[in-house]
Parts: structure tokens; sequence; C-alpha cells
């Protein structure tokens, strides 16, 4: 008896159960390797012919299949796709949470302010963070940071492209306008820069993306419509908290409608919100505009579908978190959120290790409003703690009230989900800036949470490997190298002479759509002709 010597000769048995092989069948077997782990016994065969040994082989697997709770499933015209038994509890389990998302998924997204969803940790609502998280993290993922590459400050994929590129082939969205913010304010540390002098921007940067499921996600996997805006934050420096002028200005100061001149944010995530530069084709409309002239266009278009509801979730990290609140904060007061009909749409915000943007008259407006605010921290982490370090919403009523006409008397607006990254046996106990901050490791956190004095257990199998994509944050026996994500080639192809060259990659649909003029006047916005 011989068994097969390499993987060159390995016998497969495909979705038609014929069997292919580049070496000659007239061979015995005692062992047949499959792919990846399997093995599967086989009686001694001899000088057979392929029918006879598909058939032999078929029926082997078979029985081993239910002696060990394996199964195959069969993928129309793409070979084998192998199952275990803890794969198809897993796919179970997925298809059991769709089920109760579609029926629930109102509370999900904060309809009664997560009343008995987090202690204990409610799974759905665990699994939804983990994936708008997701969604802000393909932020970073799709983020050019590199000042030697000519493109830096934009996104590295087109809009059409972009889940694909960033491997999220499942996400069940469509982005639909990306979005871009003048760096000519005073945050100076948030904007990247290239080093060289022709470059597709000098003035403005690439923050993020609104997106809109398609109808298959909407109508298997959510129970509705939803618009997703997500906002860039920072990866892992940390130097714009101290371009904070930490001061509150009104938000009527730039031209946000508001019925309360009381309501203040802070100065400089206004600007970086509302200002623009006309000479820039990119920044010519302010993050603001963009915002809100694609949300009415997605309203219009969706808000009185009478075969599904409409959701408008905003998210983001670190200072994108600050943007979420803005952006979602402005949809609600311009009421964007009302179809023509006059149906309510809710307004949900997630945030992670978001800092705080207004003062106790700003989060009072939110709650009139009925936006509602998921606030995801790691407890270590000081950007949540900023600006307004002294004064804040943990300080008596009675204190805050008499100071609340100070430019420094901030306040967080929502509900709060305080995550220790000192309870994941996978993370490094030290509390660096950085690393406490980083996203990957809130979401890996996030996996592991069932609730305050709970056990830390991962509940999905997401790789911790992804939170050394960018950090040295996972302990050394995992052996997992840091910082360990790189661009192919630092984004450079051979052209049609065989030449290096950085690809071309800003096209027409990655610009701002013809119709904003349209919608920018009936929003009667201050524009550009």
């Amino acid at each position: 008896m011989a068994a097969i010597p390499s993987h060159n000769n390995l016998l497969t048995i495909n979705h038609k159960n014929s069997i292919t092989s580049s070496s000659s069948l007239n061979t015995n077997f005692s062992e047949i390797n499959f792919p990846a782990k399997f093995r599967v016994a086989t009686r001694a065969l001899s000088r057979t012919d392929e029918s006879s040994l598909s058939a032999v082989i078929s029926r082997l697997e078979r029985e081993r299949r239910e002696r060990q709770g394996l199964l195959i499933e069969e993928a129309e015209g793409a070979g084998e796709l192998w199952m275990t038994a803890e794969d198809i509890r897993r796919r179970d389990k997925k298809t059991e949470e769709e089920r109760r998302l579609r029926d629930t998924w109102r509370k999900i997204q904060g309809e009664d302010d997560w009343a008995g969803l987090m202690d204990p940790m409610d799974p759905i609502l665990r699994s939804e963070l983990i994936r708008y998280g997701e969604m802000a993290q393909a932020c970073y993922d799709a983020f050019d940071f590199d000042p030697a590459s000519k493109y830096c400050g934009t996104s590295r994929f087109t809009r059409l492209e972009f889940f694909d590129s960033l491997g999220m082939i499942d996400s069940g969205y469509e982005v639909a306008r990306y979005l871009y913010a003048t760096s000519n304010i005073n945050l100076p540390n948030f904007f990247s820069k290239s080093r060289w002098s022709k470059v597709w921007s000098k003035n403005a940067n690439w923050m993020g993306y609104v997106a809109v499921s398609d109808d298959e996600t909407s109508r298997n996997r959510l129970g509705r419509r939803d618009i997703a805006i997500a906002w860039r934050g920072t990866v892992t420096k940390l130097e714009w908290i101290a371009d904070l002028k930490d001061y509150l200005k009104p938000v009527t100061e730039n031209k946000i409608r508001c019925p309360d001149p009381a309501v203040k944010v802070e100065s400089g995530f206004l600007d970086l919100y509302t200002d623009k530069d006309t000479t820039c084709k990119f920044a010519r409309f302010s993050a603001r505009e963009q915002i809100l002239t694609e949300v009415k266009r997605l309203v219009e278009e969706y808000g009185d579908d009478d075969d599904s509801d409409l959701s408008i979730t905003v998210t983001g990290h670190s200072l994108g978190g600050a943007l979420a609140i803005l952006s979602a904060y402005d949809i609600a007061e311009m009421r964007l959120n009302r179809s023509k009909k006059g149906k309510v749409i809710p307004v949900t915000v997630l945030t992670y290790g978001g800092p705080r943007v207004g003062n106790v008259r700003f989060r009072e407006r939110m709650e009139e409003l009925g936006v509602k605010v998921m606030r995801v921290v790691n407890v270590h982490d000081v950007v949540p703690k900023s600006p307004g370090l002294f004064l804040n919403e943990s300080r008596p009523h009675a204190l805050m009230k008499i100071a609340e006409g100070l430019p420094w008397c901030y306040s967080h607006v929502g509900e709060e989900l305080a995550l220790d990254h000192q309870n994941s046996p996978f993370l490094k106990p030290s509390v660096d800036v950085s690393t406490a901050h980083n996203l990957e490791a809130m979401l890996h956190l996030l996996d592991g949470y069932h609730g305050k004095g709970e056990r830390f257990v991962l509940s999905s199998g997401r790789d911790h490997a992804l939170v050394n994509k960018a950090s040295d944050f996972l302990k050394e026996h995992l052996q997992i190298p840091p910082f360990w994500r790189q661009d192919a080639n630092k984004g450079m192809v051979r052209n049609s002479e065989g030449r290096w060259i950085q690809a071309e990659r800003l096209r027409f649909e990655d610009h701002h759509s013809p119709d904003i003029h349209h919608h920018l006047s009936q929003l009667r916005l201050d524009h550009p002709c």
C-alpha cells in the first residue's frame, strides 16, 4: 500500500462528484489526502476505473461525515465547499441573528435607548456594533496616509469598487458618494499631505463615504433600507487633540439652522464640518453640503418605499466620531429624516473612541430631535475624556448649570458602552495612548464582551490578528507581527512598457455628483454658482 506522495497527485471530489488527478489512477492507496485538514481512510483499491473509484470514495466520505459531523455543501460551478460542525453552527447562528435583526432592528438602533441590551450584552447588538465599526475601519483601510504618494490624503479605491477592494464582498452596501473636507482649517495634524508638488489636491482630504444597503440585504438581513455614513478619524497619532481650541461656539455662527443660540459645539469640529474651498474641485462644497444633499437625495428615493422602512446610521472613530454626532444632529435639525409623506426616519449614531462634541444644551437638543447615540469606548483611552477635562457631564448638575455658559463646559451625548482592554487575554495589559485608542482593538473587545463582570469570551471567532494590523497590541506569544498591514508595492504598478509608475487612481465617479446644486438650492444653503 502506498499513500499519495504529493499535492500534485491529490484526488479531489468536485461538485459533480467527478475525480481529477495529475497522475495515473492505477495505484493502491491506504489514505487519501483531501484539501486542508481533512483525511479520509479508504479501503485497499487496486487497478480500478475512474467511475468505480468515485463511487467508493463518495460512500466512504459519506460514512465519515456521518461519524464526525462533517458536511459538504455543493457550490454550483465552484468545486467543493467544506464545512465543519462548528462552521454549520456559526452559519445557523448567523441565520438566526439575521432573523432576529429583521424583527427587532428598531430596538437595536436605539428606539428605547438600548435599555436591557448592554448588560448582559445582546448578541444582535454586539454584531451590529462590530459591523458598523468595520464600516468605520474601512475608512482607515482605504485611506492613503503615505506622504510619498501623490495621492496621499485620498481613498486608494474608487467608489464603485470600494467594498470589494477591501475584501468586504458581503457587506451588502453600495457607496453612493465620497466625502471630502478642506485642510485649510485649524486642525493641521489631522490631515495628510503629499510631499510632491504635483498631487491630486493641495487643499482637500478624503473623509469617508455615504453608502446604502442593496435590495437583498435590506430585505433579507436588515429588515429595512439603511443609509450608512462613515467618517474617517485618525489611526494612531493623536496630535490633533493638541490642536483643539477647547472652545465652544454656537452652531448658528457657522450658518447651521438652530432655534436655540445656546446650542454650541467645539469650534474645530464645526469648522471642519462647514468650511470649504471654492478653488478646489473636491472641497468646493463643504462636508456638510455633501452630507445633506446626499441624504436628501436618498430619502427622496427610498423614504416612502412601501416595501421597506428606512434608517440612517452614522458611524465614526476618534475625530470621525465627533463628525458623526455633528452630522447626525444636522440631518435631524434640517428635518431631512422626514419623507415626503411625513414618515419619520430613525437616526442613529454609533461612535468608537470619540471625543466630547458640544455643551449640555447641545446634548439636550439631540435628545429633543430624537437622535440616538451609542458611544463605545476603552476606559483607558484619553480621547473620550477630551475636551472638557474639568467641566463635563460627570460634575454635579447644579455646577454644570452655573457653568454652562462658559466656552469650555462640555457634555457627552447618548449612552456609553465602556470596555476594558485589560480584560482580554489576547491584549497587552499595559496602557499606551495609541493602542488604547485603536479601533480594531475595540472591535476585538466588543466580540468578547458579554456584560459587566462577565468573563471575556470571543463570540463570533473574529480574527484577533486584525488588532495588530496597525499596532503592536497583541501579546507576544500569539506570534502576530506588529503593524503587519502593508500596501502592495506602495501603489506602484507596471505600465504597458514595463515601467513602474504610480497608478492613476481618481475617476469621475469619485467627484461630486452633478445634481448637488439642485439639492443645495432646495435646502436653501449658500453655495457657489
